[in-house]
């Protein structure tokens, strides 16, 4: 595991010990990406080299219980590892470093080796065109003539299942799930960007449309035409038991003041005419319920003459004659001058006055 590399000789723990395998005995640094590391002089044949990465497969995959009684993998007991970058739950990878002392040439070891451990390698692959390498082992390749030129950042690993060389982190992690990832959080990030802006323009739409309609509800004053203000429209829409509580719910403020000046104005003149009114009341006619008739002719009154025969509040009718029509009404007082004359003229001369005939002057009827 870490720390623990398998060598016939070659220099491999000082070759990777910047990057890879420094630290405490025993435990790797979190930042360490490899935990296993196998060094071949190129004398085991590639299935030698199989049942050794088998032995890793079930040392990975044994099990015990924690400090909390829950059962996790054995090899996260004792070695920390962080999280790989692509979010896939890989097992530690495991490095083979060739020293090629041997007779056997590692370009033909390594494609037999890659196909017969790859059930323990090879991921699935998913539409955007990466593959997921949950419960598999990273398997990755180098050489160690390699390692000395370009060091253990330079891109010299070759990963089973894969067709070129890259960085030892860009070999251990995931970049096409990491690009398609990305991808993904952009186009979501998009989406929610579009989903967002679709929502406020539904949101302002909305307002608008209860604006306008609200706007349409608005009252118009009845006196001016114009429409009420906010504040105008809720006194007037005030209201007790169902009655408006404002004086002139109709009205806009100004039109509402100007009518309130004019009513004012009206009640001091009503005040003042008061007590005349109450007199003139107290005198109007009260009206028969039928229309006289002249006692003399028998002809209808005229609505004139009924007017100022009939009588004044609780008193008699003003008229003198309120049982004669006007036609004779006018005779009599005319006949009654006369007599008067007549009977004032013969008293000056020392004459008696003439008994009348009893059908002759209107004032014959008086003097009997």
């Amino acid at each position: 595991m870490a720390g623990r590399a398998r060598h016939s000789g070659a220099p491999l723990c000082g070759v990777l010990a910047p990057t890879c395998l420094q630290g405490q005995p025993g435990r790797t640094p979190p930042e360490a990406p490899i935990s296993s590391a196998e060094v071949d002089n190129c004398h085991e044949t590639a299935e030698e080299l199989a049942a050794k990465l088998e032995k890793y497969a079930r040392f990975f995959h044994r099990k015990v219980k924690d400090t909390d009684g829950k059962d996790r993998p054995m090899w996260r007991t004792r070695w920390s590892a962080p999280a790989t970058w692509s979010g896939d739950r890989t097992h530690p990878p495991v490095l083979l470093v060739f020293n090629r002392i041997g007779e056997r040439n590692p370009n033909r070891t390594v494609p037999r080796l890659a196909e017969c451990t790859q059930h323990l390698w090879q991921g699935q692959r998913q539409k955007g065109g990466y593959h997921h390498y949950d419960g598999r082992i990273p398997i990755i390749a180098t050489g160690l003539n390699q390692l000395r030129e370009h060091g253990p950042t330079g891109p010299v690993f070759l990963r089973f299942g894969r067709d070129h060389k890259q960085p030892l982190r860009e070999a251990i992690g995931n970049p096409r799930r990491e690009a398609a990832d990305a991808r993904a959080r952009e186009e979501a990030k998009a989406h929610q960007e579009q989903y967002q802006t679709q929502v406020r323009r539904a949101a302002q739409e909305q307002e608008a449309k209860k604006a306008a309609e609200r706007e349409a509800r608005r009252p118009v004053c009845t006196g001016c035409g114009a429409r009420f203000t906010d504040e105008r429209w809720a006194v007037a829409q005030v209201t007790d038991w169902g009655t408006p509580t404002d004086s002139h719910p109709h009205l806009c403020e100004a039109c509402k003041q100007r009518a309130l000046a004019a009513e004012r104005q009206v009640a001091g003149k009503q005040e003042h005419q008061e007590p005349m009114r109450r007199g003139a009341e107290h005198q109007s006619f009260q009206r028969s319920p039928h229309r006289p008739v002249c006692t003399e002719c028998g002809a209808a009154f005229t609505d004139e003459r009924w007017k100022a025969t009939e009588r004044v509040g609780w008193g008699a009718s003003p008229e003198p004659n309120p049982t004669l029509c006007e036609d004779c009404d006018r005779r009599f007082v005319a006949d009654l001058q006369q007599a008067w004359l007549d009977e004032h003229r013969h008293e000056e001369q020392g004459q008696a006055v003439p008994e009348q005939r009893a059908s002759g002057t209107w004032f014959s009827r008086f003097r009997r």
